[in-house]
């Protein structure tokens, strides 16, 4: 594990946090490309977000389909393949990891994020769809495959091949990640706090499903998210307005609140600090590319699938996507989490001290905190750490100094004495050792949001929580069955049909895998990937912007769906 984390360190330092000094603070190169990319190609496109808003709607609906056009699903079909891998996890655990850290001005960035991604995602669904190829080798035969690998290596020529390959390769790897163990974590997290569910029970329950499924290929995936992804909103979306009717009067300020912390951020729960705007900023962004992926390069894979000659019509159909996803959902979840005021709120929690989302964090003389390694035990007098000093670790749960330590549930009996991180167990001053200890901690992730549905709809009785139990399971499933085909994809263009099925059964593996680690490591993990797979993308989008302008005004000039 302490290599593991080390990797993850390594690749923070130099893929995600690596920025461009402006006075005292640091631009992260990944918020410059995402947001500039998606500010340039807005730009070009005259806002085709708004403009072309309502013909998205149209096309997805079915209204221009013709079953007789190549490809393996329908518009429709491919915008909830696309969703399942959108709509999910990011959603619910993302939105909420955001604010734990970034504040709730974090939200704001979500949606500039999604706003301008919407341009992003129609240019490289168009692009998907333009350079697709058919597939003439075993299962896959008579099918489609397309995706950034193939409009870089087709669009920009035989010498980008490079790219072509680095971004399929580090995609590939990202859909084991993000799209994979990060669903995987998140279920087996939410099943082992309400239910006490063994982590490698759940893993192993979810693994079955996913393979049951993704074994049958886009057509049988693509008949599984058109189920999943509807079912799975709704009873979403109708549980989060239910709480924000309830709550109607704390929608004005939550707002308020949310636009001024985006520019003066003062109180991230994790150890923002006073005025860090970037780390805000950064937080907003990676939360908001990891919901709606725009930019990613993975949901061009689903929709390249579609049925169609046009490849505008799909384009149009995928800038649906960043807005339902972020602009709708995650605007929901986040709007719920900061007016049920869960967001900073501390909740009786059992200190597990051998792993879990225990950490050692030192208070800093700016309120933010700063990651320890403890190097010798840590001294508790009467519940309280006996040292506090900005050099001084503390045990902390999901990233956030624990105040107090009691020996016992109900928290009447303080714990004095020693607390050893080497070994993961503490030893009372009687004599006594704990593995475990209990205190008001905060929440992060899936849990957080748990917390705010099942304080929110807690006047209709104790059952809000269910709602994201049920969410999570269904979006989790769904999300990992969609990236599975991201991933193959990638392995068909890299090695050819025969690595497919192994690529796979690595799926399942790492699925199982991803379910039994801790929280903050396969999500960091993910994100230093995601950070990563973004480039090749983005650079081929920009070089083939011209393309897609030429390709938008053809289309809507020639108006085509007139005669369907």
């Amino acid at each position: 594990m302490d290599f593991l984390q080390q990797v993850i360190d390594l690749l923070t330092r130099y893929f995600v946090e690596i920025g461009i000094p402006v006075g005292d603070e640091n631009v992260p190169l990944m918020v410059i490309i995402l947001l500039g990319i998606g500010t340039y190609l807005t730009l070009r496109l005259g806002f085709i977000q708004l403009t072309r808003l309502r013909h998205g709607v149209a096309v997805a609906s079915g209204k221009y389909d013709d079953p007789d056009d190549e490809g393996d699903v329908t518009h429709f079909q491919a915008l909830t393949t696309a969703l399942s891998a959108t709509v999910g996890i990011g959603n619910i655990a993302g939105v909420a990891l955001a604010i734990h850290w970034g504040g709730p001005g974090a939200l704001f960035w979500m949606w500039v994020t999604a706003a301008l991604g919407m341009a992003t995602k129609y240019s490289e669904v168009t692009l998907a769809q333009k350079y697709r190829v058919h597939e003439h080798e075993g299962e896959w035969a008579g099918t489609v495959s397309g995706g950034p690998m193939y409009y870089i290596e087709r669009g920009l020529g035989p010498n980008w091949k490079w790219m072509a390959i680095l971004f399929a390769a580090l995609l590939g790897i990202t859909a084991f990640l993000t799209g994979n163990g990060v669903q995987a974590n998140t279920v087996a997290d939410n099943l082992e706090t309400q239910f006490s569910i063994p982590t490698w029970v759940s893993g192993l329950v979810t693994s079955g499903v996913v393979a049951a499924v993704i074994l049958g290929g886009i057509s049988r995936i693509g008949r599984v998210t058109a189920v999943l992804a509807p079912l799975m909103a709704v009873i979403y979306v109708l549980g989060a307005l239910i709480v924000i009717f309830m709550n109607i009067g704390e929608v004005g300020p939550t707002f308020a609140l949310i636009f001024r912390e985006a520019f003066n951020p003062s109180a991230g729960v994790a150890g923002t600090g006073v005025g860090a705007f970037l780390v805000t900023l950064m937080w907003g962004v990676r939360r908001g590319l990891f919901s709606n992926e725009a930019g990613q390069g993975s949901a061009p894979i689903a929709h390249s699938a579609a049925k169609t000659d046009e490849p505008v019509s799909e384009g149009v159909v995928a800038l649906l996507e960043p807005f339902i996803d972020t602009i709708i959902i995650c605007t929901m979840t986040g709007l719920l989490v900061i007016m049920t005021g869960v967001w900073n709120d501390r909740f009786e929690t059992e200190i597990t001290l051998s792993g879990g989302d225990l950490s050692y964090r030192a208070v800093q003389v700016d309120g933010g905190y700063e990651d320890m390694s403890p190097d010798a035990p840590i001294r508790i007098e009467g519940g309280a750490h006996a040292a506090t000093g900005p050099d001084d670790p503390q045990i902390s749960w999901h990233e956030v100094p624990v105040g107090m330590l009691y020996v016992d549930e109900a928290q009447t009996q303080p714990f004095s004495g020693i607390i050893d991180p080497a070994t993961g167990t503490a030893t009372g001053d009687d004599g006594q050792t704990y593995t475990s200890l209990h205190g008001m901690a905060v929440e992060s992730g899936a849990p957080l949001t748990m917390a705010a549905f099942r304080r929110g709809l807690s006047p209709l009785g104790d059952w809000g929580h269910y709602i994201v139990v049920l969410s999570v399971l269904l979006f989790g499933i769904s999300t990992a069955i969609a990236w599975s085909y991201y991933g193959d994809r990638c392995a068909n263009y890299l090695f050819g049909a025969r690595a497919v099925i192994p690529y796979k059964i690595v799926f399942v593996i790492l699925h199982f895998v991803g379910a039994v680690l801790p929280l903050s490591v396969i999500w960091a993990l993910g994100d230093a990937f995601l950070a990563l797979v973004i480039w090749p993308n983005l650079i081929a989008l920009g070089l083939l912007a011209p393309q897609v302008v030429a390709m938008t005004k053809d289309y809507f000039e020639r108006k085509p769906w007139q005669d369907k």
